[in-house]
C-alpha cells in the first residue's frame, strides 16, 4: 500500500449499472454547481433469469451474452474513476448457486466492482429512483416495479420508502413458468394470476389501495404496457383496470406471442410480456388499484441518487448503523470511545495503508458501533451473535458484500481470526480486511476499562505482517490487565501470521 492524495471534491460524472434478470441498463450522469442531468443511457436485454435451470445455476450461453454487453458497457465507462461507477446485480445473481464465478468474468468485463443487493435494497432504490423522478403532491405513493425474476412494492413519503417488499417473481420467470414456449391459452393465464396472488395475499393489507394515494409503475414490463393501453386508446391516463381487462382479452384470443400485434410493443419485448402482463393484471385486481401512472425512475437513478447522498454527507448506510446500534441497546459512550482509538491508529497507520485509509475508517467506525450488538441475544460469543445479525440482515444501503466484510470485522473482533473465510472475501477486502480487524481488535482491547482517562497516548506502527505498539516507559508495568490481554493478542495474531511487538 502506498499514500497518496484523496480526492474530495463531487464528481463531474457518474454511472450506475442495473444487472437486472431481464435487462441490463446504465445511466450517466454529469453533476455540475450542484445540478444533476442525464447525458446519456444504454439498455440491452440480456434474460439473465432464463439462463437459470432448475439447479438454479447460470448456462454458459447466457453468462457469454451477458459478458458480451458488459464489455460494450464497460467500453464506455472505461476511464470513470472506480468512485464514480455503482454497479448492482438483482434477483438472478442473488438466486444463481455460481453466481461468484460468474461475477468474476463479469467485473473484468467491465472493470469495475459489483455489488449484489437484497431485493429490500433493491426496494429501496426503486423507491429513491421514482421519488426523484416524478412529480406528485400525494402524501402516500405506492410504487411497483416488475423486474425479471423479482416484483417489488413499496409505500412511501416523499424520497422515504416505508413499506417496503419484494417477491420472487418476475416478467422472464412467470412467462418461462406459465407461457412455456410463447404459447398462450386463458387456463395459463388464469394460473399465472392465481399464481401471483397467493404471492402477494399475505401482503394485501399492507399494501391495498387504501392504505397509499398514488399508484406508479416503474419498469419496462410496466411502461411497455401503458404504451401498448394509450396507443390503442384502451387508456387515456396511464394504465386502469379496464385498459387492462382490454389487453387482457385481446392477448387471449391470440394462441402464440407471435401472433399479438399491438402498436408501440417492441418484438424484443414479447417473450417477457406475458408474464409482466399476468403481474400486473393479478396486482391490480388483489390490491385493488384503479389507476397507474408511469415513472422513467428506477433502480439505476435511486443508485445515482443514493450515491449523491453518500458525498453530501447523508449516507444512508450511517443511519441504518445508528438504527441497529439503538435497536440492540449498545453502549454509544463506549462505541465512542472505542471509534476514537481507531481514528488514532488508522492516522498513525495511513502512510502503510495509503488511500484505503478512508475507506476502511467508514467500515471500522460502523463495526464500533456495532461490534457488541450480540450482546443483546447472549454475552457468550455476542461477536458471533453481532456477525449474524449484520451478515443476515436487511441494511439499508448496504450490499451484500458490504454486509459480509462488516460481518467479518464483528466476528474476528475478539478470540480466533478466521484467516480462512477472509481470504473468501470480495477483492481488495480478501488481502486488506486483515488490517480493519487488526486495528479494531486493538482498539476494544485498549478500551477494555471503558474509560479513555486510563489510556496513554502511544505510538503504533503497521506493516505487511507486523505490528509494533509502543507505550510511554513504565506504563504498562502499572496496567497488568492491559499487558495480559496484549499478550494473549500475540498469540493470536500469530496464527494469524501477524508478529506483534509490545513495548
Amino acid at each position: 500500500m502506498t499514500e497518496s492524495a484523496e480526492l474530495e471534491q463531487s464528481p463531474e460524472l457518474i454511472a450506475a449499472v442495473d444487472l437486472g434478470s431481464n435487462s441490463f441498463h446504465m445511466i450517466i450522469c454529469s453533476l455540475k454547481d450542484g445540478q444533476l442531468q442525464t447525458i446519456d443511457r444504454l439498455k440491452e436485454m440480456v434474460r439473465l433469469a432464463s439462463g437459470l435451470n432448475e439447479k438454479n445455476i447460470l448456462d454458459k450461453a447466457t453468462q457469454q451474452r451477458a459478458l458480451a454487453c458488459l464489455k460494450r458497457f464497460g467500453q464506455r465507462i472505461q476511464n470513470f474513476p472506480e468512485n464514480n461507477v455503482r454497479i448492482v446485480g438483482t434477483n438472478t445473481l442473488r438466486t444463481a448457486k455460481n453466481a461468484e464465478q460468474f461475477l468474476a468474468k463479469a467485473e473484468s468485463a467491465l472493470g469495475y466492482p459489483i455489488h449484489i443487493i437484497s431485493g429490500i435494497e433493491e426496494a429501496r432504490l426503486i423507491y429513491q429512483g421514482v421519488a426523484h423522478s416524478l412529480q406528485s403532491n400525494a402524501n402516500r405513493r405506492f410504487v411497483m416495479d416488475i423486474g425479471g425474476g423479482s416484483t417489488e412494492y413499496i409505500i412511501g413519503t416523499n424520497t422515504v420508502p416505508a413499506q417496503k417488499e419484494s417477491l420472487h417473481m418476475g416478467c422472464v420467470t412467470i412467462s418461462n413458468r406459465f407461457f412455456a414456449d410463447g404459447a398462450i391459452s386463458a387456463g395459463q393465464f388464469q394460473k399465472a394470476t392465481l399464481f401471483v396472488n397467493q404471492q402477494l395475499n399475505s401482503h394485501k393489507k399492507t399494501f391495498h389501495r387504501r392504505q397509499w394515494e398514488e399508484a406508479i409503475g416503474a419498469s419496462g414490463s410496466i411502461r411497455a404496457i401503458a404504451k401498448v393501453l394509450t396507443s390503442s386508446q384502451w387508456s387515456n391516463d396511464g394504465i386502469t383496470q379496464q385498459g387492462l381487462e382490454t389487453l387482457k382479452d385481446h392477448v387471449l384470443a391470440c394462441q402464440h406471442i407471435s401472433e399479438i400485434k399491438l402498436p408501440e410493443l417492441d418484438e424484443e419485448r414479447l417473450p417477457v410480456f406475458m408474464g409482466g402482463l399476468a403481474i400486473l393484471y393479478a396486482t391490480f385486481q388483489t390490491l385493488g388499484i384503479q389507476q397507474m401512472s408511469v415513472s422513467d425512475g428506477a433502480l439505476r437513478e435511486g443508485l445515482i441518487y443514493d450515491y449523491l447522498g453518500q458525498i453530501s454527507n447523508h449516507d444512508v448506510r450511517s443511519d441504518t448503523v445508528n438504527i441497529l446500534a439503538t435497536q440492540y441497546h449498545t453502549d454509544t459512550q463506549q462505541a465512542e470511545l472505542v471509534k476514537s482509538t481507531i481514528n488514532n491508529i488508522l492516522e498513525q497507520s495511513r502512510p502503510f495503508l495509503g488511500v484505503q485509509t478512508k475507506l476502511m475508517s467508514q467500515y471500522l467506525n460502523w463495526a464500533a458501533d456495532l461490534h457488541e450488538i450480540g450482546r443483546n441475544i447472549a454475552h457468550s460469543q455476542y461477536n458471533k451473535h453481532g456477525a449474524y445479525l449484520i451478515k443476515h440482515g436487511d441494511l439499508a444501503g448496504f450490499s451484500q458484500q458490504d454486509q459480509t466484510l462488516l460481518s467479518m470485522i464483528i466476528a474476528a473482533h475478539r478470540r480466533k481470526i478466521p484467516t480462512k473465510k477472509l481470504a473468501e472475501l470480495h477483492a481488495p477486502w480478501d488481502k486488506n480486511a486483515i488490517y480493519m480487524i487488526i486495528i479494531l481488535r486493538l482498539a476494544v482491547l485498549l478500551q477494555r476499562n471503558r474509560s479513555n482517562t486510563d489510556l496513554p497516548e502511544f505510538n503504533i506502527t503497521l506493516d505487511t505482517n507486523k505490528v509494533r505498539l509502543q507505550f510511554p516507559p513504565g506504563w504498562l508495568d502499572n496496567a497488568p490487565l492491559t499487558q495480559a490481554d496484549l499478550n494473549q493478542e500475540t498469540e493470536y495474531l500469530a496464527k494469524a501470521k501477524f508478529k506483534l511487538i509490545v513495548s
